[in-house]
């Protein structure tokens, strides 16, 4: 009886075999992002699934990607990881922000290390010291300058612990994706438990102020922009975004799909909602499609004085000739806005916090805040406000107290038989 004749491997395809503990290993070599050619393993449950596996990475390779192999460096990786996948899945400003926090903190404080070596132990030291160290003098910015540790004088610059946080996310996203890709048995980064940061302080208007600013802002061409932000907890792409075809002032409604950004690439540009629960349906103030069928009229005024030099976008909101606002410049037309109006200067994002902040004291529901906001979660409504929540839980334990009135005087004694 002859032997079964062993399946042959197709070119390029690699070493496939199946280990003692049941998995399949399938091994080649690709290009790795030192730029030299080196062996890469991963795993499968079955047969197709690790050969599925390497033919990616074979096909990635031959495309000029470099892959990450099981000795690379954390900055080998980080590299790897940022242009290769995050450029993929990130909104190009994010992808920006990550590209700088690599840049800045994890590759000087990493970036040597060998992946498959990195220890909790390690990335906790890391941390402790990105937090106590300061920054002019770890980026060489003194040295430049002249000052701070290049005189003696250090001016103890640290990151906030927001920044921490953020770079320490940074980090377990890029460590994931090796966990993913069977290159790490798990995420070393993920076993460190970084202190939780204060959530960034805002001070919304009162009632008292969100009414001046809207008397105030019905003198202003943007009225209506103004008013939907405050009266709908519009986010500012949303508002820029929003297309007349987007509307249906009939009944009262809006689809928010989109939103307007400035990236480094493309400049302005429309992008998709921040998360899925983003793309939402609201239903409309009356005093938002009042102001904004007076906001269609004066557009086509505007369009009419424009004449040849209208440039229709299809926009709610635009320049006077047609074009997209830029939210770097509605940021300035709202601080003077402010100015003018006599009211305290805020961010145009405290809008958003002030139309939450009104709507819990006014008692309605988080959940009903949460869809009109279009936040991903609900928890996340909750810690942003959780501020007010606990002042409205301070007025409803005095409100009980009211209703129990005084207990000073001690209760008569039951008399015992």
């Amino acid at each position: 009886m002859t032997a079964p004749k062993r399946k042959s491997r197709a070119n390029g395809e690699g070493t496939i075999y199946q280990r003692k503990d049941g998995r399949w290993e399938a091994a080649g070599y690709v290009l790795a992002a030192d730029g030299t050619r080196k062996r890469v393993r991963v795993y499968g449950t079955t047969r197709k699934e690790a050969a599925d596996k390497l033919t990616e990475k074979i096909a990635d390779s031959n495309r000029g990607l470099p892959v990450a192999t099981a000795d690379s460096t954390v900055g080998d990786y980080l590299t790897y990881w940022l242009n290769g996948v995050a450029v993929h899945r990130l909104r190009e400003n994010t992808h920006v922000r990550y590209a700088a926090c690599v840049r800045l903190h994890l590759m000087p404080g990493l970036g040597t290390k060998k992946v498959a070596r990195l220890t909790a132990k390690d990335v906790r030291t890391f941390l402790d010291r990105l937090r106590t160290t300061c920054q002019c003098c770890t980026q060489g910015l003194d040295a430049e300058r002249k000052s701070c540790c290049a005189v003696g004088e250090c001016c103890q610059k640290r990151l906030s612990p927001l920044t921490v946080t953020y770079v320490h996310s940074v980090l377990k996203s890029a460590l994931e994706h090796a966990v993913r890709e069977d290159e790490l048995p798990r995420n070393v980064a993920r076993n460190v438990k970084a202190t939780t940061p204060r959530p960034r302080r805002f001070r919304p208007f009162s009632a008292a102020e969100a009414r001046q600013f809207l008397v105030a802002a019905r003198a202003d061409r943007l009225h209506a922009l103004y008013a939907l932000a405050l009266r709908t907890g519009l986010r500012k792409g949303e508002l820029l975004g929003l297309h007349w075809e987007d509307l249906d002032l009939s009944n009262g409604t809006a689809s928010i799909r989109r939103s307007l950004q400035r990236t480094r690439t493309g400049g302005l540009t429309h992008l998709p909602t921040k998360t899925l629960a983003s793309e939402r349906r609201i239903a409309l103030p009356t005093e938002c499609i009042r102001s904004l069928r007076e906001h269609r009229q004066q557009q086509y005024k505007e369009r009419e004085i424009a004449g040849s030099a209208w440039r229709d976008s299809g926009l709610v909101f635009t320049t006077p000739t047609g074009r997209p606002l830029d939210p770097a410049n509605l940021n300035r037309r709202f601080r003077s806005f402010l100015e003018r109006a006599g009211l305290r200067r805020i961010r145009f994002h405290d809008l958003r916090h002030s139309t939450a902040t009104l709507l819990l004291e006014q008692g309605v529901d988080l959940v009903v805040i949460k869809e009109l906001l279009g936040h991903a979660h609900i928890g996340v409504t909750a810690g942003v406000y959780a501020h007010v929540r606990l002042r409205l839980q301070r007025q409803a334990i005095d409100t009980l107290g009211d209703a129990l009135g005084p207990t000073d005087d001690p209760p008569a004694a039951a008399t015992v038989r």
